[in-house]
């Protein structure tokens, strides 16, 4: 464990010097080491910050029973769009003989500590994310074990210094934007995500963008947050159909929104797309079996998957990345949800 970093200079750490440091013993260190969880919060923290300062690392990975393991971590994966992303990952990982281990968080956005040590603890060959992060700390413990983590990331949000693989939203607000302007529809709404949330946000950009690239202002009485899913769809048009003046027009920032969109326009007896057009977003391989077929805008979740795949295989290995930020394009899909306005619409 003990190597020189020169002829006569100084010795690199050993857990023994760490432990001297500390005032620990050298197996608590070891404990820190292997991530196990038996280790009191306090002098975790202590062992860690001298490990940090020596600039320790394990020269050496210990072969375990999830060394041909890759862990695909989601917030929640209950939708038809997480499941695109796990036939992604499934495909790209079968085609190297990598098992594929997948843990959902409940909804949270951050795993737990005790989570991140029994991950330590197996030793698998890497970690992908979806839709949730890493604390500094937490990435810090996983390089340390030479545990690679890259994030398929949908939002645009993840730090820099995390491997990831992402697709455009803004451009695919544009994109349906566009389309619908220039199939003359000037009343046009839009039902995003989460407010909070990055990439709802950079879709609503998007939107807007192409309305000021042709010279028409946005309505932002017509703009609406949902959550992506159905429900959100159904409540939000609902609101928009009642109108005085409702829209000629939703973009719907998600097919599963887009679905809620069509169940609402046909409640209140709508004729789709004469009445309304409707653009969702993802092309889930649903989209294409809705009636009306769904126009919407192609997020390559598949191939996002499959490429994160690529990357964290290929950092397990020890090769060196190209680029640690991939950004896959987004496409228009026209099918038969999107027509001209009625005249005098």
């Amino acid at each position: 464990m003990t190597s020189s970093v020169s002829a006569g200079g100084p010795r690199a750490a050993t857990i023994a010097t760490i432990a001297t440091e500390v005032g620990v013993s050298v197996a608590t260190v070891s404990k820190v080491l292997n991530g196990r969880a038996d280790v009191a919060p306090e002098t975790r923290a202590r062992v860690e910050a001298s490990l940090e300062r020596h600039r320790y690392r394990r020269r050496t990975r210990r072969p375990s029973e999830s060394a041909s393991q890759i862990h695909l971590v989601f917030h929640e994966f209950d939708s038809a769009w997480a499941m695109e992303i796990i036939r992604g990952v499934e495909e790209a990982a079968a085609a190297t003989g990598v098992e594929l281990v997948l843990t959902q968080m409940g909804g949270n956005h951050r795993p737990s500590d005790t989570w991140l040590d029994l991950i330590v603890g197996r030793q698998p060959l890497g970690v992908l994310l979806v839709q949730c992060g890493l604390t500094p700390a937490q990435q810090e413990k996983l390089r340390r074990q030479r545990i690679p983590f890259v994030a398929v990331d949908t939002d645009s949000v993840t730090p820099a210094s995390v491997p990831t693989v992402g697709s455009n939203n803004w451009n695919g607000g544009l994109i349906a934007a566009r389309h619908l302007l220039e199939l003359g529809h000037r009343r046009i709404a839009v039902i995003s995500g989460p407010e909070d949330s990055l990439c709802s946000r950079a879709r609503v950009a998007g939107f807007s963008s192409a309305h000021d690239e042709a010279g028409l202002p946005m309505d932002p009485t017509l703009v609406r947050h949902g959550n992506f899913y159905l429900n959100a769809g159904y409540e939000h048009g609902m609101e928009l159909l009642r109108l005085p003046d409702p829209p000629t027009a939703i973009f719907a920032g998600s097919d599963a929104q887009a679905m809620g969109v069509l169940r609402a326009a046909r409640r209140l007896g709508l004729d789709l797309p004469g009445d309304l057009s409707v653009v969702g977003y993802d092309n889930l391989p649903v989209a294409e079996w809705m009636e009306p077929p769904l126009t919407t805008v192609h997020q390559p979740l598949h191939d996002m998957a499959g490429a994160a795949t690529r990357m964290l295989l290929d950092l397990a290995t020890g090769a060196e990345v190209p680029t640690s930020r991939i950004d896959l394009g987004t496409e228009l899909v026209v099918r038969e949800s999107t027509a001209p306005p009625r005249p005098g619409r």
